[in-house]
């Protein structure tokens, strides 16, 4: 039988997605209650980044050793991936050795090609083109914050990046409205916009996109590999920045998100991110138990 991935939120159904939001929320409860969960005791996940991490290593390794299981982490000086040895060839031998691979890469179609040769499940846990993960934990976080996301309004202000990518999916799958604004030039994909055009408007003023939301997301102006680029960016973007002014637009009880890392000053004010309206805390912790029951889930673990 074919292993299931999770490369995109497109890869689970909406019904699986939402059974996976309620499993991540049970997960929580249990951490809370002190309640010892180890389905995963003898299993071994091996993760390959790329690319630098922090909240992605420590919620993916800290999830599977909750879980009973453990990690091996290989950065790119300790693989031959794509050094001499193809992509396809290290998927084939390094999944008849462990039960699962979650991996942090430069180029989505690496990942892709990574998990067609794949006897085991691959999780994308972050591409130049998607964010997968980083929606799960979003998601988890609105639904404890106010319920079910189905018919809301989400505004996200800023580049049309990876993460941008994945609040479009979610779109989709979660049946929500998804505004967005950007500068001219740096719209999101328009396939992924395409594919999901009942749910998603595009604008270039950040106050159209903002107007009645439930929720205003934001991410840094010059993604990973991007850095040469901070300059041109902050010119490009300026007047998307997310303060006071522009969050008075959305809802009066409308949430702020951000995936983290920040540049207060930048994308966001220092008086929205640390606001009582932010829930970027959330979001990050969320990580570790959406993460965990989606380990459950692509290993076939029964809930309990």
């Amino acid at each position: 039988m074919k292993p299931r991935h999770f490369l995109t939120l497109l890869d689970l159904t909406a019904a699986e997605l939402k059974r996976l939001m309620k499993r991540a929320m049970e997960l929580k409860a249990m951490q809370r209650r002190g309640k010892r969960h180890a389905p995963l005791t003898g299993r071994t996940m091996a993760m390959i980044f790329e690319k630098s991490s922090t909240r992605t290593r420590v919620s993916f390794e800290a999830g599977m050793a909750q879980l009973g299981g453990t990690s091996l982490f290989l950065s790119p000086r300790d693989t031959h991936l794509d050094r001499g040895e193809p992509v396809e060839d290290t998927a084939r031998v390094m999944s008849r050795m462990v039960d699962l691979i979650v991996i942090r890469a430069n180029s989505h179609a690496m990942v892709e090609r990574f998990a067609a040769n794949s006897r085991v499940p691959v999780i994308n846990a972050l591409t130049d083109l998607n964010h997968p993960c980083q929606l799960l934990a979003d998601i988890q976080t609105y639904l404890e914050k106010r319920g079910s996301i189905a018919g809301k309004k989400a505004a996200w202000v800023g580049d049309g990046n990876n993460v941008c990518h994945s609040w479009i999916s979610a779109s989709h799958q979660f049946k929500f409205q998804l505004d967005i604004a950007t500068p001219g030039g740096y719209e999101p994909n328009q396939e992924w916009v395409s594919a999901c055009r009942d749910h998603v408007k595009l604008h270039h003023d950040p106050q159209l996109a903002v107007r009645d939301a439930d929720i205003v997301v934001t991410d840094t102006w010059a993604s990973m590999g991007q850095e040469h680029e901070k300059a041109e960016r902050a010119k490009a973007f300026s007047g998307f920045m997310v303060d006071n002014k522009l969050m008075k637009l959305a809802k009066k009880d409308a949430l702020f998100m951000h995936c983290l890392p920040a540049y207060r000053g930048a994308e966001v004010a220092a008086e929205v991110i640390d606001g009582p309206q932010s829930v970027i805390w959330d979001e990050a912790e969320n990580r570790l138990h959406a993460q965990k029951a989606l380990l459950e889930f692509l290993l076939a673990v029964p809930a309990k």
